[in-house]
């Protein structure tokens, strides 16, 4: 089968490998759809120790396809079966999955292999992570599980409620899905980036209040102006960038919520208003990955069409075209885009 195969940091090959067979309890399925996303952007560039601890391995984690192979002891599934599948799976055993928070699991099993024809599912995953889709969920739709997932667990660690104000620091596809979950709850949501192609798309659907960041150097001021002095309720940074925590963190009001959802390069730190986070009792919170209750609540809001990000895809490409559909993200010149591998 033809693949994109990671081999580290700017290293991204097209290359013939063999199609997996499924080992017991496996199932091997045909990738009918792949998305690109920003973490594969900031992998390639420098690596991600925690979702590719060995290389050379296929890249890309967002997809949705068929059921082409079954391994023996493999229940509830058969071949082609439509399935969406998230990028990993929990133990199940250790004290955070006990705890309920199978998120942070002290085992995580990642997964990656979305950028081939094929890709096998470890038993693990197979039993926890893979989702049956109906015939009228398109794939490319489906595909989306994984990343509304992460955006599903930043809203609900935010509490974000019916008549709330959020803001949404990066208009990239992720802070455009916690924008869509955060209105779909019934919240004011403002969504801030800075101008150009990217944000005149986003502006155009109708997600949340743009504001560009260029046009309001002190975005503080203006999120207060436009919150009648008190600031937001909830303010989730998507960009990753420490600066922009710190951003986030000054833009909320007293009891409200910081979720800080874009992970940050190793070793950076940010400065936080001590006074202001006591005496206002700010709630600072890390949003990390997804579970399984979650992405069967993303399919199930996918299949529902209550969240409907299909709009985000400004791009469709072969599998030969990942690295190039890859550095058009980079630049902010594609939102999402769907890479069909048997193309």
């Amino acid at each position: 089968m033809k693949a994109q195969v990671f081999y580290g940091p700017g290293d991204l090959r097209f290359e013939e490998i063999p199609t997996p067979e499924p080992s017991a309890g496996e199932i091997v399925v045909r990738v009918e759809a792949a998305l690109t996303c920003g973490t594969d952007v900031k992998t390639l560039r420098r690596g991600h120790p925690v979702m590719i601890p060995h290389v050379p391995t296929v890249f890309g984690h967002e997809f949705a396809g068929a059921v082409s192979a079954v391994g023996r002891g493999v229940h509830g599934l058969r071949e082609g079966d439509r399935v969406a599948a998230a990028n990993s799976a929990p133990c199940g055993l250790c004290p955070l999955c006990r705890a309920g928070r199978p998120n942070l699991c002290e085992d995580l099993l990642f997964v990656n292999g979305a950028y081939g024809e094929f890709i096998a599912l470890p038993p693990r995953l197979v039993e926890k992570n893979v989702v049956a889709i109906g015939p009228q969920l398109s794939a490319a739709r489906a595909a989306y599980a994984e990343p509304l997932a992460c955006a599903l667990l930043g809203i609900e660690r935010g509490r974000v409620e019916r008549g709330m104000t959020v803001a949404v620091f990066g208009h990239g596809p992720q802070g455009c899905l916690l924008a869509m979950v955060a209105a779909q709850r019934g919240a004011r949501v403002f969504l801030v980036g800075k101008a150009g192609w990217r944000l005149d798309q986003v502006r155009r659907l109708g997600l949340a209040e743009c504001l560009d960041s260029l046009q309001f150097p002190d975005m503080t001021q203006e999120i207060l102006r436009l919150t009648a002095g008190r600031g937001v309720d909830v303010a989730v940074d998507a960009t990753g960038r420490p600066e922009v925590w710190e951003r986030a963190a000054a833009a909320v009001g007293k009891g409200g919520a910081v979720v800080f959802f874009g992970g940050c390069a190793p070793g950076t730190t940010v400065q936080i208003d001590t006074r202001r986070a006591h005496y206002d009792e700010l709630a600072l919170l890390g949003a990390f990955h997804h579970t399984p209750a979650l992405i069967r609540r993303a399919v199930e809001l996918l299949q529902a069409g209550t969240v409907a990000p299909d709009a985000l895809l400004s791009h469709r490409m072969g599998l030969r075209q990942v690295p190039e559909a890859l550095a058009l993200m980079e630049r902010g010149q594609a939102l999402k885009v769907v890479i069909d591998p048997q193309d």
